[in-house]
């Protein structure tokens, strides 16, 4: 069986989305490539973690997942594919007839079994016909059309940006390596002239022998049901796909947090045998910033203040991401007084307005005072008119 998702991630099947989020992220600090150059078990943790976060972050694709486990893959996380499974299953457990008006529980039912079941599924999902699969009521099952492209999965990659750069946006080359299409064979699997298939006869279909003397018919796996074969692809073999570096320029938009996806349509893995490439999500990771924190599209940083500052007042200037501003510190001004610089925070990626830059001041006192500081600080606490802890109870 295939790996655990869960386990991948270390969390259980109960997991929030924030859990699996928090999960992720500092998996894919621990195992990024730029943090574990050169290790090819870390780049495969990585790999792995990427996976099962693509999964089990999408609530469709992680409900299919624990429904189907790694069979969810197969029919590509598709709930109407997943809805024939189940009618399947549902009729196997009434007594192994077949769904959709074939041939019932008893003699003359329908040759079949489930690996048809998902090979028509990926047909299905590469637009062809499959409604020979489940046969005609009174009569045997017809041969299933010839098998067709298979689009290709989608991909995502991750990408490290600085927090600046999230905020402002950028470019990005990356280089990616993918399953790309074929160029010897333009993605069909095949060279030379088709010929009839010499284990099906041309027929498309075989059968398979079973126990207790039962027996079934299936997809030829020569000529994949077309009845025809040609020579394949040595580059390939046969597949139309084949491993490929590519260099990409990505535009970050402005806005950006970790685990935000991008997409590029077709720029994912190449379908086999000439069937459309799935597409490329890019999945951003931003680092942390020394002064600055992101909730949400609002930005938090502490502002030092001096002691006559906060006291007297004062008009200080602050930096921004968009630049420099001068900001008006009221007269008498505590630590921990927040100020609000509207429209200073992070881009919204929903069209929403800009988030804002708040300001939390921390009044500093002299580390070293000098003997005048020191004769200020004992005027000014002659001038308290009461006992500053005086509230406090425990």
């Amino acid at each position: 069986m295939a790996d655990d998702y869960y386990q991948i991630l270390g969390v259980s099947r109960t997991a929030s989305a924030d859990d699996i989020k928090k999960a992720f992220r500092k998996l894919a600090r621990q195992y990024h490539p730029d943090v574990n150059p050169g290790n090819k078990a870390a780049e495969e943790k990585f790999k792995q973690v990427n996976s099962a976060f693509e999964v089990l972050s999408d609530e469709k694709k992680r409900k299919l997942y624990d429904e189907f486990g790694a069979e969810a893959a197969k029919i590509g996380f598709d709930e109407k594919k997943a809805e024939q499974v189940r009618a399947y299953r549902a009729a196997q457990s009434a007594g192994g007839g077949m769904p959709f008006g074939g041939g019932g529980g008893g003699g003359g039912g329908v040759d079949f079994d489930l690996g048809d079941l998902f090979d028509l599924f990926n047909r299905a999902g590469a637009g062809q016909d499959v409604s020979d699969m489940f046969g005609r009521a009174g009569a045997g099952a017809r041969p299933p059309s010839p098998a067709g492209p298979a689009a290709g999965e989608d991909i995502t990659a991750t990408l490290s940006l600085s927090f600046k750069d999230a905020l402002s946006g950028a470019e990005r080359a990356i280089s990616l390596q993918r399953p790309g299409r074929c160029q010897r064979c333009q993605g069909s699997g095949e060279v030379g002239t088709p010929t009839t298939c010499a284990t099906c006869g041309g027929t498309g279909r075989v059968r398979r022998s079973g126990a207790l003397g039962m027996s079934s018919s299936g997809m030829c796996p020569a000529c994949r049901g077309t009845g025809r074969t040609a020579p394949p692809c040595t580059s390939c073999r046969g597949s139309g796909v084949v491993e490929e570096t590519t260099r990409l320029t990505v535009k970050i938009p402005a806005g950006v947090q970790t685990g935000s996806k991008i997409r590029l349509s077709g720029q994912g893995a190449a379908g086999s045998r000439g069937g459309p490439p799935g597409d490329l999500y890019i999945e951003t990771i931003v680092a942390d910033h020394p002064l600055v924190r992101r909730e949400g599209d609002d930005l938090y940083m502490d502002l030092p203040v001096t002691v006559s500052e906060a006291m007297l007042g004062a008009e200080v200037r602050v930096p921004t991401f968009q630049g420099e501003v001068t900001v008006k510190v009221p007269e008498g001004s505590q630590s921990g007084r927040r100020m609000r610089l509207r429209g200073r925070g992070a881009p919204s990626l929903k069209g929403g307005p800009t988030g804002d830059f708040y300001l939390t001041l921390q009044v500093k006192v002299p580390e070293q005072p000098s003997q005048e500081a020191r004769k200020a600080a004992e005027a000014l606490a002659r001038s308290y008119q009461t006992d500053v802890r005086g509230a406090l109870q425990l």
